[in-house]
Order: structure tokens, then C-alpha cells, then sequence
């Protein structure tokens, strides 16, 4: 008896099945209905990722510096992430997405007004992942500019590269992923997360400020040969690398937008290259001075991740090893050679710029379809427009901030750190009250002896 009470349970339950799975709100199946929920699921977690990674530059970038500019550090990441955001918000979001005037630039969608053809629950998922990607190309300027930059020039800067600089580039490379369409994404440019997009754009930019507002002092001897400033506190910047790396498989995988089979391939490249790029860093710098630098090391996993950003969809494995080991070469030589035209604090030149151009380059190089010259020729094209745009606007919004408000330094002012001139604070007083109690009852031994 109990048996066939089974088998008839059963047999209803297979019957009912499949008017269930087609039976869903607005003719929806059930399938295609949670794939869906799985998709705006999986968009939202990943950018949230993507915004953790504030946190991640935030700590790089004050562990690389001098503890005297670690407020400073902080509160620029606050800009980025808040001022930054509201303006993509109001204009960024719609000059790189609204509907685009002759593939160059979007003209719908201010204040996310007046959009269509998109429901309004995606445009919001949307805006949300595309403004912490914008967020973080400028947040990329701020270790460059570190200790020498006035809070407002930096803020101004920020607001800049948020609300124009990212936006026009990012229409021309990603505009047809929701309203728009640019014309470097209609002759073929691979870049499915952002090397060149985000990163390189963000690198340019913070090789101009870096330029504007010249060396720290100290930087430089009398013969202008490049001296060591050491950073104050590596395991804070290591604990930001290994948030960075987390972040990153939401700015990767995530940049699917939708909850599907192809994360997995993303976010095993994305692990494989940065790994390959510490390891690429730790060999060079090895043999270069015979010592493993840790520095070099934590910027090789980043330099690592900026290289499998654009084709972290379209390498296999092997390949995104072979372009994360790469850009643990580029990033040492890259921030030797930068370090010969410009200070650069945390090495975001290196790390971003040029393996940004290298990760780029080799989406196409190593694309999984075919290699071709003609699609290397557009990743060069690509490559060649972001340092071309990038570049030389943000030399001129730095040079425009500098006579409008006056973003340079005094050298007192740089001398006793941005902390206490512009915040008012001290990231460490108890260590400062116990270094000059320490300074103190040094000086009295010296003079009783």
C-alpha cells in the first residue's frame, strides 16, 4: 500500500513538472526566471567585490607611502568612491552608455533619466557595476600623486576622470553593452573588463599628475639620480594586495553581468596570472639586485591582474600564466624606468599603464579563437587612443586645478605631511607621542654624557 502511495505521488509530481516549469509571472518559465534572478544576483555580489577594492588601494597605497600622508590617503579614497560615484551618477554614466552621437560620445541617460529599451531594475544593477569600475580608475591616480597634492586638487581631479576622462574612452570601447555604441568596440577591440578601459586610463592619468606635481622632496640627490623614500608599513600593503585580489575575480567574472558557466574560465586565468605575475616579479628583481623585494613582489600580482583584465574570457590557462609572468618583468623594468621621469610612489604607472598596454596587446596575441595581425593591429590602435586621450587631458584638468586653486605643496607644508595640514590628525599619535618621548630622553643622555 504504501508502495503505490509512492508511485502515485510520483506520478503526479512528473506530470505537474512541466506545466510548473513553464507556468511562471509575465509567460516567464521558471528556468529563464531564476536564471535571471541569478544574473542581477550575481551582478550586484560582483560589484560589491569591485567596491571592496577601495579598501584594498586604500591600504596599498598608505602601507606604500610615509605615515605622515596616511589620512590624506584615506580620505582620497573616500573622494573617489563618493564624489567620484555621484558624479558618474549625474553625467559619467550617460556620456559612456546613452546613446551615441556618431560612436564617440553618449547623450541620454543623466541623472539615469530618460532611458530605454532597458527595464529599470537592470539600469540600476548596471549603473551600480559600471560606477565602482569608475571609481576605481581614479583611485589608481592617488598613490601616484601621494604626499604632494592639495585635497581639493585632488578632489577636483577625481571628479574629472569620473564625470569625463574614463566616461568618453569607456564610450568608445564599451558603449554597446548597454545604449550606446563606440567606435573602437565596432572595429573589433578586445578589452572584456577593462586593462586598457580602466586601468591604463587610470595609469596615464597618473603619469600626467605625477609630471605636474613633480618629485616629493627627497626624491631626487643633487645629480637627480632616483633614491629609495621606504614605504611605512608593507603588511598593511600586503593585507591590501590580497583584497585587491579578491576584488578582482568580482571585477572580472563579473563583468559577464550574468550568473553563468563562464565565471569559471574568467576567475582561473585571473588567479593564474596574478600568481605568475609575483612570481615573474620575485625572479627579476632577484636577479637584478639579489635580494626579493617585497614591494616588486605584491606589485607583480597586481601588475599580473591589470595584464589578464582584457582577456581574462578569451585566453586559456596556460596563456594568462604566460601574460601574468610577463607583466612581473614589466612591472619591475617599468617602475625603474618611470622612476627616471617621474615619482611615482606606489608604481600605479608601471602597474596600471603599462600592463594595462601589455594585457591588452595580449588578448589579441593570445586570442583563444585565431591569432591575426588585423586584431592585434586594433588592440595597438586601442592601445595608441587611451594614451592619446588619456594622457594629455589629464596633464591639462592638473595644469587647470594648479591656476585655479592651487594644488602644489609648500615645502614646509610637504615636510610636516598632509595629515596635520589639511585633516587636522595623525594616523598614529600614540607612536608619535612615544617616538618624540623617545627623541627627548635620547637628547638628555647625549648632553648628561
Amino acid at each position: 500500500m504504501q508502495i503505490r502511495s509512492l508511485l502515485i505521488l510520483v506520478g503526479t509530481i512528473a506530470v505537474l513538472t512541466p506545466s510548473v516549469a513553464v507556468a511562471a509571472p509575465g509567460g516567464e518559465s521558471a528556468a529563464a526566471s531564476v536564471q535571471t534572478n541569478l544574473d542581477f544576483v550575481w551582478m550586484t555580489v560582483a560589484a560589491a567585490l569591485v567596491f571592496f577594492m577601495q579598501a584594498g588601494f586604500a591600504l596599498l597605497e598608505t602601507g606604500f607611502t610615509q605615515a605622515k600622508n596616511a589620512i590624506n590617503i584615506i580620505m582620497k579614497n573616500v573622494v573617489d568612491a563618493s564624489a567620484g560615484g555621484l558624479v558618474f551618477f549625474a553625467v559619467g554614466f550617460a556620456l559612456m552608455f546613452g546613446p551615441s552621437w556618431n560612436g564617440l560620445v553618449g547623450t541620454g541617460g543623466f541623472f539615469l533619466t530618460g532611458i530605454e529599451g532597458q527595464s529599470t531594475a537592470w539600469t540600476y544593477g548596471f549603473f551600480f557595476f559600471q560606477a565602482v569600475f569608475a571609481a576605481t580608475a581614479a583611485t589608481i591616480v592617488s598613490g601616484a600623486v601621494a604626499g604632494r597634492v592639495k585635497f581639493i586638487g585632488y578632489l577636483l581631479f577625481s571628479v574629472t576622470i569620473t564625470g569625463l576622462i574614463y566616461p568618453v574612452f569607456g564610450a568608445w570601447a564599451w558603449g554597446g553593452l548597454f545604449n550606446g555604441g563606440g567606435w573602437l568596440e565596432q572595429l573589433g577591440f578586445i578589452d572584456f573588463a577593462g586593462s586598457t578601459v580602466v586601468h591604463s586610463i587610470g595609469g596615464w592619468a597618473a603619469l600626467a599628475g605625477a609630471l605636474v606635481l613633480g618629485p616629493r622632496l627627497g626624491k631626487y640627490d643633487d645629480d637627480g639620480a632616483p633614491q629609495d623614500l621606504p614605504a611605512h608599513n608593507l603588511p598593511l600593503a600586503a593585507l591590501g594586495v590580497f583584497i585587491l585580489w579578491l576584488g578582482w575575480f568580482g571585477f572580472n567574472a563579473g563583468s559577464t553581468t550574468a550568473g553563468t558557466t563562464s565565471i569559471a574560465l574568467i576567475a582561473t586565468n585571473t588567479f593564474l596570472a596574478a600568481g605568475a605575475g609575483a612570481v615573474g616579479a620575485t625572479i627579476t628583481t632577484s636577479l637584478r639586485t639579489g635580494v626579493a623585494r617585497a614591494r616588486m613582489a605584491l606589485n607583480g600580482v597586481l601588475g599580473g591582474l591589470v595584464s589578464i583584465t582584457a582577456g581574462c574570457a578569451t585566453l586559456m590557462p596556460g596563456f594568462a600564466v604566460l601574460a601574468g609572468l610577463i607583466a612581473g618583468v614589466l612591472v619591475v623594468y617599468g617602475t625603474y624606468a618611470i622612476e627616471r621621469i617621474a615619482d611615482d610612489p606606489v608604481g600605479a604607472v608601471a602597474v596600471h599603464g603599462i600592463c594595462g598596454a601589455w594585457g591588452t596587446l595580449a588578448a589579441g596575441l593570445f586570442n583563444v579563437g585565431a591569432f591575426s595581425f588585423s586584431q592585434v593591429a586594433v588592440q595597438l590602435i586601442g592601445i595608441g587612443v587611451a594614451f592619446s586621450w588619456a594622457f594629455p587631458t589629464s596633464y591639462a584638468a592638473f595644469m587647470l586645478a594648479d591656476a585655479v586653486v592651487g594644488i602644489t605643496l609648500t615645502e614646509e607644508v610637504e615636510e610636516k605631511g598632509l595629515d596635520v595640514h589639511e585633516h587636522d590628525a595623525a594616523a598614529y599619535p600614540d607612536f608619535e607621542d612615544i617616538q618624540s618621548d623617545f627623541e627627548q630622553a635620547h637628547q638628555e643622555a647625549l648632553e648628561q654624557a
